[in-house]
């Protein structure tokens, strides 16, 4: 004998089906932030999440109209990135806690398959990485040692 479903047991089921899918669609949300590097105000996208941080700035055509995107981890390591269905040059820049700790000026995209890609891997642990549009750090004289202070969340 089937067994009826109560009419509170069904507005939980429902209830729980919806959450869900608040939840599955709120991990493609990009916060924003507005961050200070060499007196520069600059609104970055925000990456905290696996899926952000293995999407990133792929299948844009162009930055805008933000500034760059800035890849938060929870832990420090020499976080290793890759040029994944990016179709325009950027600057990557490694933090640990707010201070440059290396950059990659100039890095070109590439069309290539996923294993061939070219890996960017700093030569200090970093729990941050901006990405800049390529050029970034030269014209702004961005240097090892340089503070970036985040002025908004």
């Amino acid at each position: 004998m089937a067994k009826k479903i109560g009419k509170y047991q069904l507005i939980l089921l429902i209830a729980f089906f919806i959450s869900a899918a608040v939840l599955k669609i709120w991990q493609y949300h990009w916060p924003e932030a507005v961050v200070e590097l060499k007196k520069e105000q600059l609104t970055v996208l925000v990456a905290k999440t696996p899926w952000h941080w293995h999407r990133g700035l792929g299948k844009r055509d162009t930055l805008e109209p933000y500034d760059g995107m800035i890849f938060l981890f929870p832990f420090a390591e020499r976080h290793a990135f890759v040029m994944r269905d990016t179709r325009f040059p950027l600057d990557i820049v490694w933090l640990e806690r707010g201070t440059v700790v290396d950059i990659a000026q100039h890095v070109q995209p590439e069309d290539l398959p996923e294993e061939e890609l070219t890996k960017y891997i700093p030569r200090a642990v970093a729990n941050m990485v901006l990405e800049l549009p390529a050029g970034w750090s030269e014209t702004n004289e961005l240097e090892i040692g340089d503070a970036l202070t985040v002025l908004s969340e």
